[in-house]
């Protein structure tokens, strides 16, 4: 392997790290940490930026860490490299969560590009959609692209069965709301107007008026708690639930926690290519005998890993991500 070679690996992998940052993540607190050794990136969880109370066996945190991972394995494809991914390669190190080498590949595909291109625009949105449907062969298209990662993406179709899941994310939330607990971990990740962390919640990147936007559809979290913070929204086009959806996978191991990380960023960096957008709804996922309840009669026995709505907005939330120098051991 010549010089030339050398460089030109080194500088894939930090791009691809670089890109790993926009994953989306719960809270967006970013739970992890990256080395670069030669030919091959380590991913790691954070233990700093777990969720201990909503989140005590790491599986949001994994979730969030197999969303980079998809993130450093296109841009890899995308630069023409091939990555060689092993997940989950140590049992005796729990906090590697994969490693990856870097190998010559081919010129990336059309598909490959689209979804790369999408890294960086991609938004997580905490409010309403606009009346727009979600056409039928996108949501097809969308299930594929989980499938391809070995996700299950499940459109709700039955107006009941989404009555269900919202009813449920607002028990969930009430119950949260009540738990000093975990009210004080959603608070350390909600970041007041001209704060300049880079990880959290900003302020803009929510509704101000949460009532007014949720009065008969799925809760959001209250990251103000009493404080006039948020964005304004056009409740004239910003009330529509979207398409309810949930996202499963054959297991419930660390593994399937890191593949459904994965095929869920596949399916959002499609969907952003197309316009559409995804508002997630964890708090029934965060209470085990919720999660228990949809996985039995929702789910076909499949665990869920994820809930959310997808569809069209009018307006863009603002992100924020913390530096390469902060996640690179």
């Amino acid at each position: 392997m010549n010089t030339r070679t050398h460089e030109g690996i080194a500088q894939a992998a930090r791009a691809a790290v670089e890109a790993a940052l926009w994953a989306p993540s719960i809270h967006n607190t970013q739970p992890w940490a990256f080395g670069v050794s030669g030919d091959e990136i380590s991913l790691r969880a954070d233990p700093d930026r777990k969720l201990r109370i909503s989140d005590p066996s790491g599986r949001q945190m994994t979730i969030s860490c197999g969303a980079a991972l998809f993130n450093v394995r296109i841009t890899l494809q995308a630069l023409g490299y091939e990555p060689h991914v092993r997940r989950i390669p140590d049992p005796e190190r729990p906090l590697l969560l994969a490693t990856v080498r870097v190998r010559p590949g081919r010129e990336p595909g059309e598909h490959t590009r689209l979804l790369h291109a999408e890294i960086e625009r991609r938004r997580t949105h905490r409010s309403g959609f606009t009346a727009l449907p979600v056409p039928d062969r996108l949501v097809d298209a969308l299930v594929a692209e989980a499938a391809a990662e070995d996700g299950h993406l499940m459109p709700v179709g039955s107006e009941a069965a989404a009555r269900v899941l919202a009813a449920l994310t607002g028990a969930a939330q009430d119950v949260q709301s009540q738990d000093r607990a975990f009210v004080l971990e959603l608070l350390r990740w909600a970041r007041p107007p001209g704060s300049s962390r880079r990880d959290g919640v900003p302020e803009a990147g929510y509704p101000a008026d949460l009532r007014r936007m949720y009065p008969q559809h799925f809760a959001q979290r209250d990251y103000a708690r009493g404080h006039e913070w948020g964005t304004a929204s056009d409740a004239r086009v910003s009330t529509s639930t979207g398409l309810v959806a949930l996202l499963t996978t054959a297991g419930d191991r660390r593994e399937d926690w890191l593949r459904a990380g994965e095929a869920l960023q596949r399916m959002l960096l499609f969907a952003s290519a197309y316009g559409l957008s995804a508002a997630f709804h964890t708090q029934a996922l965060e209470m085990p005998e919720l999660r228990e309840f949809i996985r039995r009669h929702l789910c076909s026995g499949e665990p869920p890993q994820m809930l959310m709505r997808l569809g069209f907005v009018v307006d863009e939330n603002v992100s924020v991500r913390r530096a390469p120098s902060d996640v690179m051991e």
